[in-house]
């Protein structure tokens, strides 16, 4: 498609019945147009008829042939919104997806029947990435604590950037797992992760969009998916308070072997599996008496 003087509805059009040819969300198109305009949805819709600068249509098309390639939007417009928020994202953090924000939801209503009102509580988010979990519940409950973790320091470089952005208190730290807590000698009240828990042959099904652009040490996790959640059960008993609370973010299909897990690990703590919005076992917790 030429540059000259094109309207609007002839890019969306162009993009969506590019993007179908190679087997991609024809709306992708709207959302990516939105972006390079800086307006809304509606806005760009009452403006269908106005012609493109050619700054705009060769951003533009630039941008939905690589989707096309596999690149996702959200690595292409740099961010994504996350319980209300902008989140920055590249391809070195995993794209915050809307499971985990029922992950915050739920212990946020869980944290009132277990710990008393007012104390103050210590939050670890383990294999931070974007920050997204970490943030979010400090700047919904800013009395918490808050110490964020990843293996990763390009990762914590994105995580450090949206807590300093968005305004939240949060501590980050580099490290494996809960070994940053370990070698201080430190124990928390909270403990939330949303650990890589993809069975390695899954790739073989999955996603260009995915496996060909967000990091593999935030997807894949052993044979089984479960790798994760095992060396957690190791370490966990050295950092957790009692009361505390568990919370993991699983894979659909995850949630009876987690929480067998934990059972073993924790036999008297109240554990439970609770289903996303899409009814797919998705979130395990433990309530430590």
């Amino acid at each position: 498609m030429s540059n000259s003087a094109v309207k609007v509805f002839e890019a969306l059009k162009w993009a969506s019945s590019f993007l179908k040819e190679n087997d991609r969300d024809a709306n992708a198109g709207e959302i990516l147009l939105q972006h390079f305009l800086k307006q809304t949805r509606s806005q760009m819709l009452a403006n269908l008829h106005d012609e493109l600068s050619d700054a705009d249509f060769g951003q533009f098309k630039d941008a939905i042939e690589l989707h096309a390639e596999g690149t996702p939007i959200q690595y292409i417009i740099g961010s994504e919104e996350f319980y209300g928020r902008t989140f920055f994202v590249n391809e070195e953090v995993l794209i915050p997806r809307p499971e985990t924000e029922e992950l915050i939801y739920y212990t946020l209503r869980k944290l009132p029947a277990i710990f008393m009102e007012g104390r103050k509580l210590r939050l670890a988010d383990i294999g931070t990435g974007s920050g997204a979990i970490a943030i979010t519940m400090k700047l919904e409950k800013s009395n918490l604590m808050v110490t964020a973790t990843d293996i990763a320091e390009p990762s914590l470089e994105v995580a450090r950037k949206n807590a300093e952005s968005l305004g939240a208190e949060v501590e980050f730290m580099q490290g494996d797992l809960l070994s940053p807590f370990m070698n201080m000698n430190e124990k928390v009240d909270i403990l939330l992760s949303n650990p890589p828990y993809i069975p390695e042959d899954d790739h073989k099904s999955m996603s260009v969009v995915v496996t060909g652009h967000e990091p593999h040490r935030a997807l894949f996790a052993g044979i089984d998916g479960l790798d994760f959640y095992r060396r957690f059960m190791e370490q966990l008993p050295l950092v957790m308070k009692v009361p505390g609370l568990i919370g993991f973010e699983v894979g659909a299909g995850q949630g009876a072997a987690v929480a067998d897990l934990l059972k073993r690990t924790f036999p008297a703590a109240e554990v439970s599996i609770i289903n996303d919005i899409n009814e797919k076992d998705r979130m395990v917790f433990a309530e430590l008496k």
